[in-house]
């Protein structure tokens, strides 16, 4: 535990925000120092120019027995370096805070622990594991054709994947919502604002935007798993929209005629997924306001993890293992309490589980915490269940 701690701690204090490249490296070269004493041949997977990420860094070990793992994690994190610094710090004998300790440092060393123990028990040799922490998770793996497709392929020629994302003694993850962008566009008259409401006037492309934004308010929150954010919406006579931001002119005495909504769609599986796109375009298309119409895009995102019978499965195993260390049941999170990530885009090749990382609160947040009380027996426990999925 002393050298495990001693890694978090250097982790934490390198940012790696997912737009600081060196600081990616710089964390990936720790990582990668220690797979290299465990025999695993590591190299970076490096990215286009146009993609301005870090790339991932990829360990392989083979053997020739036992079902193959692919295990997942991040190097990179949500904190830039513009942003307040927030070094490793022990705030008490359970719990020690800082940038990004939780999402994803804390998982990365349970992961890297877990195997050391496993190569100390003798238990490593004559496995196949890939190792694979990409750089940029927190920016979503956009455009998956660059950034996932190496991933993508090695998940096919492995049995079993585990991500080492936040986790506590209690509860696993079986499924996880995908998410995609909408951007909605909605187009009025342009006139003088005294004659909003009447026929020559209308009732202006903002207006149309808040029929449509209310619609979605009240019939998408009746269907499980399903959420739609409006995060950006901007309005008024002169629009112009990039891909990732809005720059608008208008005046309060004039009817606005443009307005446009960035905002992201959450589902479980591909049929919902599919489902919700034409539920909201019926919703835009439908019922427009005197003098206005409307149009929406969807732009693919992260897929979901479904909670498939093999899922659940591993789940079962992961259970077991609980059972066999006396640490209590262990039941399956609630897929609206997580968010997307990696995982996702390799779910529908592999039988998949989430949530083996480090345990603790606050992620992407200035006071994240871990807790280092439970760190040693989720390191043990990840250790007995990747040696029982081997065998």
């Amino acid at each position: 535990m002393p050298q495990t701690i001693s890694l978090l701690e250097k982790l934490v204090n390198i940012n790696s925000g997912s737009m600081n490249v060196a600081g990616v490296h710089a964390s990936g070269e720790l990582v990668r120092a220690e797979l290299d004493k465990l025999g695993f041949a590591t190299q970076w997977i490096t990215m286009p120019d146009s993609v301005k990420n870090a790339g991932h860094l990829v360990a392989t070990i083979k053997g020739k027995k036992g079902k193959k793992l692919l295990l997942l994690g991040h190097l990179d994190t949500v904190f830039e370096p513009d942003m307040p610094p927030n070094p490793y710090r022990v705030i008490d004998d359970s719990t020690a805070t800082g940038q990004g300790i939780l999402d994803d440092k804390g998982g990365v060393v349970v992961m890297l622990a877990a195997l050391q123990a496993m190569a100390k028990a003798g238990t490593l040799k004559d496995n196949t594991i890939t190792v694979y922490l990409t750089g940029d998770e927190e920016l979503g793996g956009i455009p998956v054709n660059a950034t996932r497709s190496d991933m993508i392929e090695r998940a096919k020629q492995h049995d079993i994947a585990l991500n080492f994302e936040a986790g506590t003694l209690d509860k696993v993850t079986t499924g996880r919502r995908g998410a995609d962008t909408y951007i909605l566009k909605t187009y009025g008259k342009q006139a003088h604002s005294s004659g909003v409401f009447s026929e020559r006037g209308g009732y202006g492309a903002v207006y149309e935007a808040t029929r449509i934004l209310d619609s979605f308010r009240t019939v998408i929150p009746q269907i499980p798993y399903l959420t739609s954010n409006p995060g950006t919406i901007a309005g008024g006579t002169t629009l112009i929209d990039s891909s990732d931001h809005f720059t608008v002119y208008g005046k309060d005495n004039i009817i606005a005629s443009s307005a446009a909504v960035l905002g992201d769609l959450r589902f479980l599986g591909e049929q919902q997924r599919r489902d919700a796109r034409i539920l909201l375009k019926a919703i835009v298309d439908s019922s427009h306001l005197p003098g206005t119409n409307a149009e929406i895009l969807f732009l693919d995102g992260i897929p979901s993890m479904e909670p498939t019978p093999a899922n659940k499965q591993l789940a079962a195993m992961f259970g077991q293992v609980n059972a066999d260390m006396n640490l209590g049941p262990l039941t399956e999170l609630d897929p609206m309490l997580r968010g997307a990530g990696d995982i996702s885009f390799i779910a529908s090749y592999v039988s998949s589980l989430d949530g083996m990382g480090a345990s603790g609160k606050g992620s992407h947040a200035p006071g994240e915490t871990i807790n280092i009380k439970e760190l040693p027996l989720l390191i043990q426990r990840a250790g007995i269940y990747m040696y029982r999925l081997t065998k």
